[in-house]
């Protein structure tokens, strides 16, 4: 395993991580995303949280209660904001409108606050060909080169499962991404392409989080099959994040097991 290493943007005694979370689907990357991004806020962090996952799970990862996650409308179905911000109607190809739509507003406007944890929910382009040039398109991608660069706090963006983020080029300033692999061949292989294409696009800290590791095999099949990479730390299997699923909570709420293990991830990233 490599030693691991991380510079986070600083200023005094704010850190300020700019983290998106990939890997195969089902792979565990929203419960990782939602546990770290309670423990930033209870730490006291400012956290904004995106869910930038067509299966947006990430309310629940949370704990939102229900009554606040019917409220959460996905930006790409906001069809008067993507038009006023683009100059054009969704779905339109071809047509002349604006590269650069007014986006830092958004995450203020848009987004819901829950125990100290900003979610704002993205959604997904309805037509085929998800990398698209079409206005509701453009809108993510301003919107999501804005959040890793001109934003004072720590954001985390559940990514879609897969690849499909990094082929829209959404990557490309993030502090650090990581990768939520499983001991499994499938999930180590995309484990792979992932690495492959951000690198490709310019992303220099691709990391990994074993997780549903049951024996001390299941961190060696992880290890000796992404030797190159650097591994920030495992997830036990765990009943009760099962559990949390079928319940619609957070498993923050329900496990001191996966906070202690969460908390030690977020301090290997955290160090410099």
């Amino acid at each position: 395993m490599k030693v691991y290493s991380i510079t986070a943007i600083s200023i005094g005694e704010t850190l300020f991580m700019k983290i998106a979370i990939s890997g195969k689907g089902g792979v565990g990357k929203t419960t990782l995303a939602g546990v770290m991004a309670r423990i930033l806020a209870q730490r006291g962090k400012k956290v904004l949280a995106i869910d930038a996952d067509p299966d947006a799970n990430l309310a629940s990862a949370l704990g939102f209660p229900s009554e606040m996650v019917g409220k959460l409308n996905p930006l790409i179905a906001m069809t008067p904001l993507v038009e006023e911000r683009t100059g054009a109607k969704k779905g339109t190809y071809g047509a002349m409108f604006k590269l650069n739509p007014k986006v830092d507003d958004i995450p203020d406007e848009f987004g819901l606050s829950y125990r100290g944890v900003k979610l704002l929910v993205l959604g997904a382009i309805s037509q085929g060909g998800g990398g698209c040039f079409c206005p509701e398109n453009v809108l993510l991608k301003s919107l999501m080169q804005h959040l890793f660069v001109g934003r004072d706090e720590v954001v985390i963006v559940d990514m879609e499962a897969g690849l499909e983020h990094l082929g829209r080029g959404s990557t490309e300033s993030v502090d650090a991404l990581i990768v939520v692999v499983e001991p499994g061949l499938r999930s180590i292989g995309t484990t792979k392409q992932i690495k492959k294409l951000a690198t490709d696009l310019g992303v220099k800290r691709v990391l990994i989080v074993g997780n549903k590791i049951t024996t001390e095999e299941d961190r060696k099949i992880i290890e000796e099959h992404l030797s190159d990479f650097n591994v920030l730390g495992h997830l036990s299997f765990n009943q009760k994040i099962l559990q949390a699923d079928r319940d619609g909570v957070s498993p923050y709420d329900i496990d001191d097991r996966v906070k202690a293990e969460v908390g030690e991830i977020i301090e290997r990233l955290e160090a410099q």
